[in-house]
């Protein structure tokens, strides 16, 4: 059912219409600079709208305090009519009217927490569709099977979501070629009911207003405090919500979405890394479900919007001198950019990266910056992953259950757990093994020694999450599969739960039992030296920084 809570009046006197922010707000500070008011990905849409002048989606930002108010007293009095003002101000500079049975406009609303939390937060795309938009988005594209295919993800994604019908109770979302789409969108709205004793709302501007309660709910959502409790975050920090102008990666062959760094993020290596999907929109990337592309594919289907990309993420890096995390849509060729944030990245690339950018001449990081991104705990882990990922190079005696993409580095031995349910119950170390990962896996991720999923690609959510708290993981090992009985290769069960695995989550390796235990290197400094020279340098450098501390003091 839904679940709605009473407008009370805000507990401070500002109107919510002062924490009503466009994307090319004229703000007093950067935006970058401005993530406790916008949240990461609000601060990073409004860089990028404002002072970089790069192709993002018009929108605005309903800033983090709005959250706290909400999470102390409901839904704050007055802001149903700044959403109303705003969407106005939106519709004007789109051209078209949100809500309009003639030429709609859609809207998407994801949130932005000052923090990163990568899936833990919810996102409603394609608002504003019903029975007459849906046609109208048919007439105007000139596609019927995309502005169905348009309508299914809405409502699963808006029952699942904001009424919180369990993903079981409805049929699984089909291309809308497949059959008639009205019968396809009639069975879907039937199990909504019947689920939830009422219909996904017709109204837009009742859909606007849940979605976004239903993101500041997710603040609270057990999967987001878990994640929050492993990263040691702040309870009350809250959550902005952005509300965005949809563009459709669904829309032709075209049309697709993706994820991508500016930079290796398990190695630091300064080539792109990613995975770009045709004829998708954005929730099917990180979901680890499809089969993806990686990133230079990309050109194959859209070299323009390519190009394009090549272009913003090269700038991107230079104006945030760092790492960058990027999702982005082209709908019909034409590239949009949908979020940026400096990007986690493991241990290996934190050095390499760091010492790296001080030689490049548009980021030109100082030895001093660079020290300071690779403190002495992680600059010691990454030392210690290159000298097990030496020791593990020996062929290992355990029989292989072959390999899939390495994403997170690390060798991992652990006894087979097949949901997270069942983690909570294990002592010692077990190995998470899933068809894919989902903000619901959080707490089992967390203490998982390993994690191995079966689909999934560079940037779904196992290999995002896994790689930013350094869990060895591999993904998209597409000849398993799971079921009840275990782990199957071709229909034969493999590995049981309980049984013991090994996963090496830089090469990709699977072994059944525990792998062989790697040798201790013999000349550490020399295999140092060879893999990761950038280490002796951020080394030479923190020395040199500890020496003239030492000379102030005196």
């Amino acid at each position: 059912m839904l679940r709605t809570r009473a407008t009370r009046p805000l507990p401070v006197d500002q109107a919510p219409g002062d924490a009503v922010f466009p994307f090319d707000h004229a703000h007093a500070s950067p935006p970058r600079e401005l993530t406790d008011l916008l949240g990461g990905k609000g601060a990073g849409l409004a860089e990028m709208t404002s002072a970089l002048g790069l192709p993002v989606p018009p929108g605005f930002t309903l800033a983090v305090p709005l959250c706290r108010r909400y999470r102390a007293a409901g839904w704050p009095a007055g802001l149903d009519a700044a959403l109303r003002s705003a969407v106005a101000r939106l519709s004007e500079t789109m051209g078209r009217s949100f809500g309009d049975p003639a030429d709609p406009l859609l809207l998407a609303v994801r949130s932005g927490a000052p923090r990163s939390m990568p899936g833990m937060l919810d996102t409603v795309l394609n608002i504003g569709l019903n029975d007459e938009t849906a046609h109208a988005l048919a007439e105007r594209s000139g596609d019927p099977s995309f502005a169905w295919d348009t309508y299914q993800r809405f409502l699963h994604l808006y029952a699942t979501t904001v009424m919180g019908v369990p993903d079981g109770r409805l049929p699984p979302r089909a291309d809308a070629r497949a059959q008639d789409p009205r019968q396809r969108v009639a069975a879907l709205k039937a199990a909504v009911e019947a689920a939830a004793g009422q219909g996904v709302p017709t109204d837009p501007d009742v859909q606007l207003r849940q979605a976004v309660e239903a993101v500041f709910r997710s603040w609270d959502s057990p999967r987001a405090r878990a994640s929050r409790a492993t990263e040691g975050v702040d309870d009350d920090l809250g959550t902005a919500v952005n509300v965005q102008a949809m563009v459709f990666g669904n829309d032709g062959a075209d049309s697709g979405t993706g994820v991508v760094f500016t930079r290796d993020p398990t190695t630091g290596h300064d080539v792109l890394y990613g995975d770009y999907l045709p004829h998708a929109q954005g929730e099917d990337v990180v979901a680890g479900k499809a089969m993806t592309l990686p990133i230079a594919r990309m050109a194959e289907h859209v070299p323009d919007a390519h190009r394009d990309l090549c272009a913003a993420l090269r700038r991107l890096e230079a104006h945030y001198r760092d790492i960058c995390d990027v999702e982005f849509t082209v709908e019909r060729g034409r590239l949009w950019l949908l979020q940026t944030r400096v990007a986690r990245r493991g241990a290996v690339a934190a050095v390499r990266a760091a010492v790296r950018m001080t030689h490049d001449g548009a980021i030109a990081l100082t030895p001093a910056e660079a020290v300071a991104r690779v403190p002495a705990d992680l600059r010691a882990r990454a030392r210690h992953e290159v000298l097990d990922q030496e020791g593990c190079a020996v062929e290992s005696t355990a029989p292989s259950l072959g390999s899939g993409i390495g994403v997170s580095p690390g060798r991992a031995s652990g006894r087979v757990v097949l949901s997270s349910e069942e983690a909570a119950e294990t002592e010692g170390d077990y190995i998470l093994v899933r068809p894919e990962t989902s903000p619901d896996d959080i707490a089992g991720m967390s203490a998982a020694a390993g994690v191995l999923t079966t689909t999934g690609g560079l940037v779904s959510h196992a290999a995002v999450v896994a790689r930013g708290w350094g869990v060895p993981t591999v993904v998209g090992a597409h000849h398993l599969t799971v079921g009840a009985e275990g782990v199957l290769d071709g229909g034969r069960v493999v590995a049981r739960a309980g049984d013991v695995i090994t996963i090496d989550g830089a090469t990709g390796q699977i072994w059944r039992g525990a792998a062989a235990e790697h040798a201790e290197a013999a000349d550490p400094e020399r295999i140092l030296a060879n893999r990761l020279p950038e280490l002796a340098v951020l080394e030479r450098w923190a020395g040199a920084d500890d020496h003239r501390d030492e000379e102030r003091a005196r």
